[in-house]
């Protein structure tokens, strides 16, 4: 009983914040709640918003094309860059503490809106990214307004914010023992050779946790999208990622119901990317405790 007190309040914190409001957006998946009627107004609809989704809502396509695209691009390029920018950082230098918190520097900002906000800055017509082409004479784009370019101007700005998993990637590389280098080159074995069969090997738990929290991560993403869109997902639905259009459903169109069905397959879907990883993870995962490599 002593413990349970102690966890009391993490327990009412689950319980309130996370586990009702969770179980109840299930029951209002089935239900046309729409937030301005009362609750004397609500009606059991069954799996018809489910139906909905799935056969006569044009947008929930665009939608799952927008975000696949997003996260099978954005989410490689930012682990790639962010283990290339820890191996360049993984050399014990003069100043390399101060590298290493301005590579981090972007993270810390997060998904703010002041940061998509620079970012309109940078990429609008008259952004400064085009000033900086016209110096070369070259005629720039109105990227963000672009239905080519402004999906892409989102994964620049994932890719850009790499600090959290360079951080993760260089504890791992500092666990990788030396000794594995020096008897690799002692085989003869060239710098790339020891990346592909020694770092990579070590780092694959590593790999596979970064994988795992950025997928679920660039899915989740909502405040850039929505900053450059001005909430509208365009131009022409580009920019519409699947967070964006269960907000609209569920506060601008005011179908609360309809939005609750709409996160759940978001929910299972991702649960089922995340069963998916697990499940293939022990192919290419190789734990060791460095010792007996």
């Amino acid at each position: 009983m002593a413990g349970y007190v102690f966890l009391s309040p993490w327990l009412i914190g689950l319980m309130a914040v996370t586990a009702f409001p969770v179980l109840f957006s299930l029951y209002l998946s089935f239900t046309n709640y729409d937030i301005l009627s009362s609750w004397d107004m609500l009606e059991w609809v069954g799996t018809a918003n489910y139906e909905k989704i799935f056969t006569t809502d044009p947008i929930f396509w665009k939608s799952v094309r927008v975000t696949l695209t997003y996260a099978l691009i954005a989410i490689p390029l930012k682990l790639t860059a962010s283990l290339g920018v820890a191996l360049l950082l993984n050399r014990e230098r003069r100043g390399i503490g101060l590298f290493r918190s301005a590579f981090y520097l972007p993270s810390l900002l997060g998904g703010s809106v002041a940061l998509a906000l620079v970012w309109v800055a940078i990429f609008n017509g008259e952004g400064s990214f085009n000033s900086f082409l016209s110096l070369f004479g070259i005629q720039g784009e109105p990227w963000i307004n672009d239905p080519d370019w402004a999906l892409g101007t989102l994964m620049v700005l994932s890719v850009w914010q790499f600090g959290g998993p360079m951080v993760i990637f260089l504890a791992g590389l500092k666990q990788v023992p030396t000794e594995l280098y020096e008897a690799a080159s002692v085989d003869g074995a060239s710098r790339v050779r020891q990346f592909f069969h020694v770092t990579l090997p070590m780092l694959s738990p590593v790999i596979f946790f970064n994988l795992v929290l950025e997928t679920i991560h660039g899915f989740q993403g909502f405040t850039s999208a929505y900053v450059i869109s001005n909430g509208s997902g365009g131009p022409v639905y580009s920019t519409k990622i699947y967070t964006l259009m269960i907000y609209d459903k569920g506060f601008t169109d005011f179908q609360m119901g309809y939005a609750s069905a709409l996160a759940w397959i978001f929910l299972i879907a991702i649960g089922l990317i995340t069963v998916v990883f697990f499940s293939t993870g022990r192919f290419w995962v190789h734990y060791s405790d460095g010792g007996d490599s």
